[in-house]
């Protein structure tokens, strides 16, 4: 099955750029998102973590 796939991709022209391209993607998000969580504010992050056990904002039906 295997065999099959590559034989198939191999018959593609430019397909070797796909694979650099998602690695560029992953590499650049996964970047940003590190550097958000290094450079986030400590209120901002304690805000948001108690946002789930923040029931005095609940209205009763």
């Amino acid at each position: 099955m295997l065999k099959f796939v590559k034989n198939y991709m191999d018959s593609i022209p430019g397909i070797e750029i796909y694979p650099l391209i998602s690695l560029l993607i992953f590499f650049t998000f996964f970047a940003g998102l590190f550097w958000w969580v290094i450079t986030a504010k400590k209120e901002y992050l304690n805000k948001v973590s108690n946002l789930p056990l923040d029931n005095q904002n609940d209205t009763e039906l």
